[in-house]
């Protein structure tokens, strides 16, 4: 079986096949990455006769109709879409959304005489030289025999002939071919990424989420336009809620579907503890609605796969897009959604620059949506998804095959008893050995990562303070970009042979201290600079303050000789801190 075919297309048919619909090109309606400067490179290179490279399809599978005729599926643009939307911006005067999603025209401009382009500029617009606007060139109204006469009267002197050449070889741009690489329906959706991976001259990797959201925005029976677009525009919104307005003002088409109605919230609110993208939402919908983890099933689905019959058919399409947009509204329901970061919050997940493994947040959210749909009492409901989200977090569950775990949990969730498969896996996971030996381990460590983020999680659920550095707390030094100090000097440390940073900047040996209190702790050893600041052990202040920050009051009689000591103590306090924390969720 032959995986693809190659094939050439004058520029003008690509258009058109896009324009009919023949080919899709789904990444239309999302930000042009591009700039201008791009544009005007990309008509340059094709007015000299440059390649601009190949565009790759992937054909769609035929599906059966529900009367039993087969319908040819339509190719989907998987890779070119920014060389296309270039070309239909500078040619055909498209308007294009930047990263704002503010509408806005790419004109270029385009000097015969000295066969320049430029990106227009009022000082171009003025100048009778220059052709402020290509796009009127390849109009089907265009005139070039007018076009010139008037051209050449505000321009005496000019060689009508050779404008006439130059023009000529512009316009014909548009009959220029571009190569065509179309993958064979019958591949599967691992090997189309594997192709795309690559011949992609840049190594740009294609998700299997690019594929779900190309498939979905396709799709013109099923409103793949707008569930894309509140994908799109939700997301967006959330990382960027002033831009939510322009969006609004916009794509006037999405303001009058139902699915803006469910997404308007967004545009007035906070920074949440969870700010998924579109890759996230997709995971969280899939797990949640359709009780699967691999997103190649996803892309089956949409397309109708009746994976018995080995056939596509059009009901399981219709279903699966009506199943996915059920998933969709209630992803991006208000209540939903808050009460979803409230419980992150609860938990001192308040930041979302502090996670490193959103799968588990991601996966936390469907098993919200899906015990919510359980009918699972409220506060069941709240400790299963604190305890599994950081059950998650602890033990990396979702790093590496991510996909085949979520398909195994969100499973067991749903056909077992929920708080049966939680008590489950703490079992089998946070056994004595993980808290006693395997934690540990994880904080011998230089690396400020998840373990240390998770220990920062116990002080902010705890409202604890910050080392020393009574009243103010740890996490009101993170708001202010509080920094994190060494409990040992570290210039102390070099000073006396420990010059190694995979010593010095153990993360046994941080803590969050204010700046103030920083300075004058300066490079002294730990016994003097507490001495100095007049601290002393039996105060119930400062006892309460080291528990806090899991720091033994043996620091009282510590130097250099007992960094190790110390740091091998503080790690045990450390996670017994982390313990106590999970427990108390």
């Amino acid at each position: 079986m032959s995986t693809f075919e190659t094939k050439n297309m004058a520029v003008s048919s690509l258009l058109t096949a896009i324009r009919d619909g023949n080919i899709a090109i789904p990444e239309i309606q999302r930000p042009f990455v591009w700039d201008a400067v791009k544009v005007r490179d990309l008509m340059d290179s094709m007015y000299h006769g440059y390649p601009i490279g190949f565009i790759i399809t992937w054909r769609n599978s035929d599906t059966r109709l529900k009367d039993g005729s087969i319908s040819s599926g339509k190719s989907i643009i998987i890779d070119g879409q920014q060389r296309i939307t270039a070309l239909t911006a500078a040619m055909v005067g498209q308007e294009v959304l930047n990263k704002k999603f503010l509408k806005k025209r790419i004109k270029i401009s385009f000097n015969p005489i000295e066969e320049r382009f430029e990106v227009w500029t009022p000082a171009l617009d003025k100048s009778s030289k220059w052709i402020p606007d290509i796009s009127v060139l390849f109009a089907d109204t265009f005139n070039q025999w007018r076009f010139i006469n008037d051209y050449l009267s505000k321009n005496e002197n000019t060689d009508g002939e050779y404008v006439d050449k130059v023009l000529a070889k512009l316009i014909g741009i548009k009959n220029i071919h571009v190569g065509v690489i179309e993958l064979s329906s019958e591949l599967e959706i691992e090997t189309v990424t594997e192709i795309f991976t690559r011949i992609n001259s840049k190594g740009v990797s294609l998700s299997q989420s690019d594929f779900v959201m190309s498939k979905i925005a396709s799709n013109t029976d099923y409103q793949g336009v707008d569930i894309r677009k509140a994908i799109d525009y939700f997301c967006h919104a959330l990382a960027s809620p002033n831009d939510f307005l322009n969006i609004k003002n916009n794509d006037h088409d999405f303001v009058n579907s139902h699915l803006f109605d469910k997404i308007s919230w967004v545009g007035n609110q906070k920074l949440y503890s969870y700010i998924p993208k579109y890759a996230d939402m997709i995971k969280v919908i899939f797990a949640y609605k359709f009780k699967r983890g691999k997103i190649s099933q996803l892309v089956q689905l949409l397309s109708g796969r009746d994976f018995d019959a080995k056939e596509n058919r059009e009901e399981i399409a219709e279903e699966s897009f009506k199943r996915f947009e059920d998933g969709l509204v209630e992803f991006c329901n208000k209540n939903n959604f808050e009460n979803y970061t409230m419980i992150l919050q609860s938990m001192g997940i308040y930041n979302f620059n502090y996670i490193r493994s959103i799968n588990a947040l991601n996966f936390g959210y469907a098993l919200y949506l899906l015990l919510k749909d359980k009918k699972i009492d409220v506060q069941e409901r709240d400790y299963i998804v604190r305890r599994f989200v950081m059950l998650s977090l602890l033990t990396q569950r979702f790093s590496g095959s991510s996909e085949s775990q979520i398909d195994l949990d969100i499973r067991k969730f749903d056909e077992t008893d929920p708080k049966k498969h939680l008590a489950d896996s703490e079992a089998a996971q946070l056994s004595d050995a993980f808290w006693n030996h395997t934690l540990l381990q994880r904080l011998e460590t230089n690396q400020i990562g998840p373990i240390h983020y998770i220990y920062l999680f116990t002080q902010i659920k705890n409202k604890n303070i910050g080392f020393l550095s009574q009243p103010t707390t740890v996490q009101s030094m993170l708001d202010m970009h509080g920094d994190i100090h060494h409990i040992f000097p570290k210039n102390y440390l070099r000073k006396h042979g420990i010059n190694d940073k995979r010593e010095y900047n153990q993360i046994a040996n941080y803590a969050m201290v204010q700046k103030e209190i920083n300075i004058k702790i300066s490079d002294k050893a730990p016994k003097e600079y507490l001495s100095v600041l007049g601290l002393t052990r039996d105060d119930n202040v400062v006892i309460k303050n080291f528990k806090e920050n899991a720091v033994p009051l043996e620091l009282f009689d510590m130097d250099v000789s007992n960094y190790q000591e110390f740091l091998t103590i503080r790690r045990k306090l450390m996670a017994d801190k982390i313990k106590d924390y999970y427990y108390s969720l």
